[in-house]
């Protein structure tokens, strides 16, 4: 066998353990190449937003300490992959590249190119499944055909084997000679020149080490009580594995396997709430599923007839809702949570997203290039499918005409109003009374909080029950007769 290097090119993979494609290169038992190559014309329309680029710096930091510590470290290359993929194996002779496969429509045919191209030249080219439990083109209906609801889809999805994780006994690592200095991490400019990022250090921990530290804690404290905390946007009762799991800090197999050794690996016996949880991770591999299926969805809507639908041009109102000043408390605390942390419950998600879409009648791909930009979980496959869902244009759609009360869910799901004094403090002193529709509140009332609207906190941008009609009367123009 070759004494060759192994190339191991880190994508959205940055983890050490049960990640495939460096799981094949230590089986071989030679020197080992971790490269990752920052290519940012390798899918152009879908650059890295603001918050991801940020975490991505603090997880490909995290990586190379993890490799120092094995006696090797992240070569970090920038530019056109094929060409960096190319100039490394000229310099260290190494006959294999390994790399762990990505599912977005760009990111799939510019692989295949990679691909065939090294292999033209003698070099085994080799890829693996390390972000799915089951990979898109595995999972069919019985007429062969893609899911479009996610209810069968997980059903069958939960009749197939999973992959237990791989177990790399990884002690460490051999350097390969010859290898070209990268750039260093600082260069590629991926940290927001104001600073932004020191805002969330209080509550990420980017890089493996902190995926698996935050699952840990979520299975201890939280996972058996999901199905009804996972609602309280106050509460941590969700699992924050979003952001881990896009950069592959963590793969759903680990997930699976931490959830099924809870009950002796038997699914079955698990608690209502890990259950749900592990159906949210069903959720994420729909989305890729139908990204896979169907590439046009990130700028086209599933259902062909929402295309015709009659979105408004409001700037203005585009931008009260993407700085949390609609007037809505509820809405209004979940975008200030975004723009702060970088990250949104789940739950505000749906919220904030039908009042961009239903109240104000503005876009869905207007929301999903925010929340590209903004989110540090920035994903896709998810962020799209979360969109089309909440527009109810794409697969598994809840109906156009199912429009969230902003009023009525603040008051169900923040009901001593924790969550919108935290994010929106000026109105803080307001009773629960009124804290989700201070407009009602007497003027009285408005003033012992200190609070005069308009000034202090913005009057609603448009009336909830106008809009909801409005709403209703722009879908019926793209009803078919």
């Amino acid at each position: 066998m070759s004494s060759a290097p192994v190339v191991v090119w880190f994508r959205l993979d940055l983890r050490l353990q049960d990640n495939p494609a460096l799981n094949a290169a230590l089986q071989r038992g030679v020197p080992i190449i971790p490269v990752y190559i920052h290519d940012e014309q390798a899918d152009v329309k879908w650059k890295e937003g603001a918050a991801t680029r940020c975490w991505l710096h603090y997880s490909l930091k995290a990586l190379d300490e993890s490799l120092r510590e094995k006696g090797s470290e992240l070569v970090i290359f920038q530019g056109d992959s094929l060409k960096a993929l190319r100039a490394l194996i000229d310099k260290t002779k190494a006959t294999t590249v390994f790399w762990n496969r990505r599912y977005e429509p760009e990111i799939i045919k510019r692989d295949s190119g990679i691909k065939t191209e090294l292999n033209k030249n003698g070099i085994e080219a080799k890829s693996f499944n390390g972000s799915l439990l089951h990979e898109p083109h595995t999972v069919a209906n019985k007429s062969g055909l893609p899911f479009q609801v996610f209810t069968p889809f997980w059903k069958h999805c939960l009749t197939l084997e999973k992959e237990a994780p791989t177990q790399s006994n990884l002690k460490s690592l051999t350097a390969a000679a010859g290898i070209p200095k990268g750039v260093k991490l600082d260069l590629l400019g991926l940290l927001p020149k104001l600073g932004w990022d020191k805002l969330f250090y209080s509550k990420w921990q980017p890089g493996e080490a902190g995926a698996h530290v935050r699952l840990k804690r979520f299975l201890k404290q939280a996972a058996s009580e999901y199905t009804d905390q996972r609602n309280i946007p106050s509460h941590e009762g969700t699992s924050g594995l979003s952001p881990h799991l896009h950069f592959g800090e963590i793969s759903p197999r680990q997930i699976w396997k931490a959830c099924l050794d809870l009950k002796a690996g038997d699914f079955s016996s698990l608690s209502r709430g890990v259950q749900v949880y592990l159906s949210e991770v069903g959720w994420r591999e729909f989305a890729y599923h139908l990204l896979f299926h169907f590439p046009q969805i990130p700028t086209q809507a599933l259902r062909a007839d929402f295309n015709r639908f009659p979105w408004k041009q409001d700037a203005k109102g585009l931008k009260a809702w993407q700085k949390g000043n609609t007037g809505y408390p509820i809405v209004d605390a979940g975008m200030r949570e975004l723009w702060t942390t970088g990250w949104m419950h789940n739950r505000v998600r749906m919220i904030a997203g039908s009042f961009l879409v239903k109240d104000l009648l503005i876009d869905w791909r207007e929301g999903a290039s925010w929340f590209w930009d903004t989110l540090v979980d920035a994903d896709l496959a998810s962020n799209t499918m979360g969109w089309q869902w909440v527009s109810g244009c794409g697969a598994d759609a809840a109906p156009y005409f199912r429009i969230f009360n902003p009023i009525l869910q603040g008051m169900k799901f923040d009901t001593e109003g924790e969550y919108v004094r935290k994010w929106v403090p000026e109105l803080s002193k307001l009773p629960n009374e009124f804290l989700h529709e201070p407009w009602n509140a007497p003027s009285e009332v408005l003033e012992r909080a200190g609070i005069k609207l308009g000034r202090d906190y913005p009057k609603p941008i448009v009336n909830h029950g106008e809009a909801r009609d409005a709403a209703l009367a722009a879908l019926k123009t793209i009803k078919k007769d």
